[in-house]
């Protein structure tokens, strides 16, 4: 009698493993998300020129596709695309907090990237930004060519 018990408990917590392994893999993106608060540095909207030239109809998910760019407290930018329609009020220079969704590692071409973010607020960046924050783009290290002669 203890080894049948033995058994179905076995049984059990492979069966339960097994449960959290395929929940796991067929929501990655939600499991895995990850929130972001920053300041939006662009949000543009896709599609805008196929909407009036393309002449076909639409998707909903078409009209309102957004590539988005965040810079976040610790002053990593992340960029998303999104189908979220909340989208279309945040502009440049807003403070955000938004969660964004990682494609799962065996998508091979997209992998370490995120997709359809979502926005959850919307706040003033000077009352809730850490100390020492400094909003936008920081300064980036201008490149330039060097003037040394081709030989030909």
């Amino acid at each position: 009698m203890q080894g049948l018990a033995k058994a179905l408990r076995r049984f059990l917590i492979i069966v339960l493993l097994l449960v959290g392994a395929w929940f796991v893999l067929a929501n990655y993106s939600f499991v895995f998300s990850k929130k972001i608060r920053g300041e939006v540095l662009e949000v543009e909207r896709m599609n805008q020129a196929n909407a009036i030239i393309g002449g076909s109809a639409l998707t909903a998910e078409q009209m309102f596709s957004f590539a988005l760019m965040i810079k976040d407290f610790d002053g990593k930018i992340y960029s998303s695309s999104s189908e979220d329609r909340q989208w279309a009020i945040a502009k440049k220079g807003y403070c955000v907090e938004a969660r964004f969704f990682p494609y799962p590692p065996w998508n091979f071409e997209k992998d370490g990237t995120f997709s359809n973010a979502r926005l959850l607020s919307v706040f003033d960046c000077k009352a809730e930004a850490p100390i020492g924050w400094t909003p936008g783009l920081t300064a980036m290290p201008k490149i330039e060519r060097a003037n040394v002669p081709i030989d030909a």
